[in-house]
């Protein structure tokens, strides 16, 4: 099957998922249970549009497709900060700063973190994105260390609030956010589309690229800026997912039928738009919301992390 036709399926199962998920069940006051159903819908097209190219950019600068912006570090960020501020100025902060604030503080962190490795490990002949990855790697794994200790000096009531804000739901996304976090992913969006024909030539290699006359430093460091940022705004807008980018991009390079990017980045937008809209009508409607979606998708993406790397394994 042609690939357009591929995205044009998927993107028909997205718009069905997000009528079932809208509609199914949907009495008494229709207007309030559309509003409520459609901000929480708003929110998982963002984040699963967001973490799905830019999940599938950071693999192709990589050359790996077992490493996510999340998997190096990003969401390890996102629970220090929370944890740091809890610590410091007490859990009341959070909701007393304000909406707007915290979000930008949060983005704003997770991208300065990102902006300095790039610029430190960029600098002058040292370019290996290997070694960035490996630096993120271990900074991960620094910091959900601090995090750890930081919440065991935590009180029980503070512990509890920490707790909840560090796992994703959609039931909590803040309406305020939307608008703000729908206009960055679209212009991050773009950004990114518009390196299209650049990742294709990456995909190559450093030396088969720099020879086609692509700029290879700078287009590494655009994906990879672009990519934080919309891991970033995903991130601060309903919490950390780990795993959910690397299953649609997998899912992604497998259904896709091509591999130009011009196929594989919206396929994975929209099938990251598809599992998290699908999931959660069947999570409300089937399983009366018995569990958390960010918890099924972890478990499923620890599954998929495992095979892709033992599948790696047996054809090397």
């Amino acid at each position: 099957m042609p690939a357009p036709n591929r995205l044009a399926i998927v993107g028909a199962l997205c718009l069905a998922g997000a009528l079932g998920f809208l509609l199914i069940n949907a009495g008494g006051n229709l207007g309030f249970v559309m509003e409520l159903r459609s901000k929480k819908m708003l929110g998982m097209i963002v984040v699963g549009w967001a973490t799905g190219i830019a999940t599938v950019a950071f693999q192709t600068v990589t050359h790996n497709r077992l490493l996510t912006p999340s998997i190096m570090g990003l969401d390890s960020m996102y629970v220090f900060i929370q944890s740091l501020l809890a610590i410091t100025l007490g859990v009341t902060f959070i909701g007393q700063v304000g909406v707007y604030p915290m979000f930008a503080l949060n983005i704003a962190l997770m991208m300065l973190a990102m902006m300095g490795l790039i610029a430190v490990l960029f600098r002058g002949k040292r370019r290996s994105v290997y070694v960035l990855v490996l630096t993120g790697l271990v900074l991960g794994t620094v910091l959900r260390s601090a995090s750890s200790l930081i919440q065991r000096m935590l009180d029980p009531t503070s512990f509890l609030v920490l707790q909840g804000n560090l796992f994703a739901s959609f039931q909590t996304v803040n309406p305020e956010l939307l608008w703000v976090s729908g206009a960055i992913v679209a212009a991050g969006s773009v950004w990114l589309f518009r390196l299209i024909p650049e990742l294709d030539v990456i995909t190559l290699g450093r030396e088969a690229a720099v020879s086609l006359g692509v700029r290879y430093d700078s287009v590494v460091r655009q994906s990879l800026l672009i990519g934080t940022l919309l891991v970033s705004v995903s991130t601060a807008l309903v919490g950390p997912i780990t795993f959910l980018g690397l299953i649609v991009a997998a899912l992604a390079h497998q259904i896709g039928g091509s591999g130009r990017h011009a196929v594989v980045l919206p396929m994975a937008g929209l099938l990251g738009v598809l599992l998290l809209v699908g999931g959660q009508a069947i999570l409300e409607q089937v399983f009366g919301l018995g569990t958390v979606l960010s918890v099924i998708i972890e478990f499923v993406g620890g599954i998929v992390f495992i095979w892709l790397v033992v599948r790696k394994v047996s054809r090397t």
